[in-house]
């Protein structure tokens, strides 16, 4: 006699879990004690995020408060790049901006000028003109950058001149504050919408 032939089986059925299959009863069981664990949230131990208020001077990442005259802040290195270019300070801001500059000089920033000795003797004597703005320090300290970005954060009003990488990169964290530098032998600006005099860096 020949061999039956096997024929394929097309609609063959997968075999069932019984519901009495322990398998199933664990996970139901797991389910049952997640529930249990859940207490009803009654408002009491919920967790307050709070979110920094943003200042009422921007206009999303535009500062309103900006104009001119413009108020710029000066730090200790930017005067004393300005001399290294044979900068006009005044003359320069007015040369990028197109418009009136009052440079605001702080008491840290004088206060660094003069530790820095007699070879920055040129710097401190311009930082003491009549054309500069003194703005007083109430901190304890002479650390002038922690000083410029506390009270940029504050007030939004002022424009920050400084050609040190670290404060600049501190400042560029506080939304709508443009950043006054020197390159190329000029004053420019960066983060200033109106700035037509500025070269494109």
């Amino acid at each position: 006699m020949g061999k039956a032939r096997k024929t394929q089986k097309f609609a063959g059925l997968k075999r069932m879990i019984s519901l009495r299959d322990n398998r199933i009863k664990d996970k139901k069981d797991k389910v049952k004690k997640k529930h249990a664990k859940k207490k009803p949230s009654d408002g009491s131990n919920m967790s307050i995020r709070e979110v920094p208020q943003s200042s009422s001077a921007l206009f999303f990442q535009y500062n309103t408060q900006l104009g001119p005259p413009y108020r710029i802040i000066v730090d200790t290195n930017f005067i004393n790049f300005a001399i290294k270019n044979k900068l006009d300070i005044w003359q320069s801001m007015m040369d990028c901006l197109y418009a009136k500059c009052i440079p605001y000089i702080t008491d840290c920033v004088l206060a660094e000028l003069e530790k820095l000795g007699s070879k920055y003797r040129v710097a401190l004597r311009i930082a003491k003109d009549s054309r500069f703005e003194r703005l007083p320090c109430t901190h304890k300290g002479t650390y002038a950058d922690d000083c410029i970005v506390q009270r940029v954060t504050q007030h939004k009003c002022y424009i920050v001149a400084t050609n040190d990488k670290e404060l600049k990169r501190r400042i560029r964290k506080v939304p709508g504050v443009p950043i006054m530098f020197i390159s190329k032998h000029r004053f420019s600006i960066e983060r200033m919408p109106d700035a037509f005099g500025a070269p494109k860096v």
